[in-house]
């Protein structure tokens, strides 16, 4: 018996010693995976230079958009971004030129910022496409914004939700064939709002039909087909604010081949970017009632309505902007940008 226990002793620790060693080998292949990894990022940060042309602007995407990622260093060839590389890679912030901020995605805390100390001479870029109404926490970009890119004209970079392009020769517009008078597209139905309190005293003279949620479906590849068919498209913002001009007018209204009806910033406003007899104003009539009349008459007038397309023998809308089109925008303005500088109150500005 005491034999056979010696034995069992001997074998409990052979196995003991078998494991320890398993464990060793496995600890060690983890720290030197672990360690060949660190390496790789910091040759990667290091030599991103050298892999580069010294001249090569590097632009950290530090956020995708609300989640939506999109193809980087695949550029429209208008925004020309010869030069610069775009990553989203937050390894190589000590190396980017330049940092561009989308505001919804880091205005809930400030670590939601980048924590470490900002290299000399890089660019922080405010990107936002939301109307001050809808910009909270603007406090926290005080003192650390060297760039703006927005929808706003005064913006350092201009990134707007559409604009007007010249034919390339004069041509005749063909207006889509109109079966039905107005539409309306409205995802988020406030009652409380501006747009739908007008809207409620505009349909007790004349008919609208409503697409989005909570009313009859709009599917995205069905969009400017069944838009199309409307003479009039009810281009009305959530908020009224200097060049908040936003799709509803660009893709919903121009791009579908509809006359917007547009409740927004003043006639003066629109004028800047679009033909001042391409649209109708609500503030060009005292009460609903006198636009619905005045939409009732067009709908009877067919060569007083197509006089809202004369524009479109010279010009055509551009409506088709992605976060691809925004993005892009920032090689061009980072090379051409003026000294570093940072904007103190950014809240002063964007109201």
């Amino acid at each position: 018996m005491d034999h056979q226990g010696k034995t069992l002793t001997l074998k409990t620790s052979f196995i003991l010693l078998i494991i320890q060693l398993c464990l060793a080998i496995i600890l060690f292949s983890f720290y030197n995976y672990a360690n060949r990894s660190a390496s790789s990022d910091e040759f990667s940060y290091a030599n991103i230079r050298q892999e580069l042309a010294n001249d090569t602007k590097i632009l950290l995407i530090w956020t995708w958009p609300f989640g939506d990622t999109f193809p980087l260093n695949e550029c429209p060839p208008y925004t020309n971004i010869s030069g610069c590389f775009y990553t989203a890679n937050r390894t190589l912030y000590s190396s980017a030129d330049a940092v561009v901020l989308h505001h919804r995605d880091v205005c809930y805390s400030r670590k939601q910022l980048p924590q470490i100390q900002r290299p000399p001479n890089q660019y922080w870029v405010w990107f936002n496409l939301e109307s001050p109404s809808h910009t909270p926490n603007l406090h926290f970009m005080d003192n650390l914004i060297s760039l703006t890119m927005s929808y706003r004209a005064d913006s350092d970079i201009f990134s707007p939700y559409g604009w007007l392009e010249p034919n390339q020769r004069e041509e005749n517009f063909t207006i889509p064939p109109k079966t039905k008078l107005v539409a309306w597209a409205i995802s988020n139905w406030n009652p409380n709002s501006n747009r739908v309190r007008y809207y409620k005293e505009l349909q007790k003279f004349l008919p609208v039909d409503i697409y989005g949620r909570q009313h009859s479906a709009l599917p995205t590849n069905e969009h400017e087909k069944t838009l199309s068919k409307y003479k009039f498209y009810l281009a009305f913002e959530n908020s009224i604010h200097e060049d908040y001009i936003t799709e509803k007018l660009w893709k919903n209204a121009l791009k579908s081949g509809c006359v917007p009806v547009v409740l927004g910033p003043s006639r003066k406003n629109y004028e800047r970017f679009i033909p001042k007899d391409s649209f109708v104003h609500v503030d060009d009539f005292s009460t609903p009632e006198e636009l619905a009349k005045y939409i009732l008459k067009l709908d009877n007038d067919e060569k007083a309505y197509q006089q809202y397309f004369t524009w479109r023998s010279r010009l055509h809308p551009f409506a088709d902007t992605n976060w691809q089109t925004h993005y892009c925008r920032v090689c061009k303005a980072l090379k051409e940008a003026p000294a570093h500088k940072t904007i103190s109150k950014l809240g002063a500005w964007y109201k």
